[in-house]
């Protein structure tokens, strides 16, 4: 409902008084204008001649608070703030409030922008249009706080492969309430959050239980921060996980594998853990270690190979966390295992020419022997029916063949 103490056509002459007055008394009267409105009336109207919107803002950033007039009649328009205290008049601003700034004035439009919003500021900001009867509408500010700090924590510093360790991620005082999303790597992981509320501000804390191998030392851990205040904050923490080494057994010599009598063996074995190990153990199993082999840090050397040697070397690697081997099985040949099989090469690969160029020759007197009976084949059919060719049947061709056969024996027996 509205109160009937001064109508809305006394308000604007009022304000068009105010306006026209010297410049030490518009102020005052201004300031007795803006009580008279306030006590003269409350809005009835529903709004239907202004429009404004919804208004969300990150804390810190601009608010910019619109009041529109759809169908303008030179009516007066003004804002007020959340407890209803008039922030403008047209494009007078009674509050001391220096943040709210005059973007825009006309008659049908007052925009107003607001620096440096805070939480505090967040409510209902209403625009009223002074009519008859007055019309009113609000809009709503929403401040957005991205969190104050992010903080991650592990459990344990230092972690040993196989062993499960928690690790907690808390975003301080963020509104709306922060969604924490876990990752290692690039793998994305799922934790478990927990929620809670102080004075309208939201801290959340999200806990990740991960057990670790020896591939994950040295990989991050990241705690992402997904709100619509911010964007990639993140923050991460370096695994670091110890395990037992990692023993591999190389053959520096011969080089080509072949071990034969009188050679010599070396190996070395390579052992890689965290801690790093700092010395290996060489053992020969079900027997002792040659008298004439050499241990020398990681290698393990034996000059002057003979059939006794013959077993698996096992070179073993420890240190805090546990220890692992790798087994070399050591087999001696004759002395000449490589020449014989070296001979054995050679004599395979001349028996192998020797048949190529056999199988090539024969190959090459096929095809000429396939090419002369060819060739007299066709003499034989030219000739062997002479004298029948002229005859009128069957019977006659083959009296005449033999006659032609007679003529010839008779022709030799002329000749001789």
């Amino acid at each position: 409902m509205a109160s009937a103490v001064l109508p809305s056509g006394s308000l604007c002459a009022a304000a068009a008084a105010a306006a026209a007055a010297p410049p030490g008394l518009r102020l005052r009267l201004r300031l007795l204008l803006l009580l008279l409105s306030a006590a003269a009336l409350i809005p009835t109207g529903d709004g239907q001649n202004l429009i404004t919107e919804d208004v969300t803002v990150v804390e810190g950033e601009v608010a910019t608070i619109s009041c529109r007039v759809k169908n303008s009649d030179d009516s007066v328009i003004q804002l007020l703030n959340p407890n209803r205290q008039t922030i403008y008049f047209r494009d007078f601003r009674p509050l001391k409030d220096s943040r709210f700034q005059l973007v825009n004035f006309s008659n049908s439009e007052l925009r107003v922008s607001l620096t440096n919003v805070s939480i505090s500021d967040e409510g209902r900001y209403f625009c009223q249009l002074y009519t008859d009867p007055p019309q009113e509408i609000y809009t709503t500010i929403t401040v957005l706080v991205p969190p104050r700090n992010l903080m991650i924590d592990i459990q344990k510093d230092t972690a040993v492969e196989g062993e499960e360790i928690e690790v907690n991620c808390t975003a301080m005082a963020s509104k709306p309430a922060t969604t924490i999303r876990w990752f290692k790597g690039n793998k994305e992981l799922t934790g478990k959050s927990e929620v809670e509320e102080w004075s309208d501000m939201y801290t959340v804390t999200s806990q990740l239980m991960l057990t670790v191998g020896k591939e994950d030392d040295g990989v991050p851990v990241i705690c992402l921060v997904d709100h619509p205040a911010v964007k990639d904050m993140q923050t991460q923490r370096y695994l670091e996980v110890q395990y037992k080494p990692q023993v591999h057994i190389q053959l520096t010599y011969p080089p080509q594998g072949l071990t034969r009598e009188g050679d010599t063996l070396e190996l070395t074995c390579e052992a890689i853990g965290k801690p790093q190990p700092v010395m290996v153990n060489w053992v020969r199993l079900d027997d002792d270690l040659p008298q004439h082999a050499v241990v020398s840090g990681s290698n393990l050397l034996i000059n002057n190979l003979n059939k006794t040697d013959n077993g698996t070397y096992r070179c073993e690697a420890s240190n805090v966390v546990g220890t692992a081997h790798s087994d070399y099985t050591l087999y001696v040949y004759d002395s000449r295992a490589g020449e014989e099989n070296s001979i054995r090469a050679v004599d395979h690969a001349v028996i192998g020419g020797v048949v190529a160029v056999v199988v090539f020759a024969m190959l090459c007197l096929l095809i000429i022997l396939g090419r002369y009976f060819a060739r007299h084949k066709g003499t034989y059919f030219t000739h062997e029916a002479k004298g029948a060719d002229d005859a009128a049947d069957a019977d006659t061709a083959i009296i005449n063949a033999e006659g032609g056969q007679n003529n010839s024996e008779e022709k030799k027996e002329y000749f001789i």
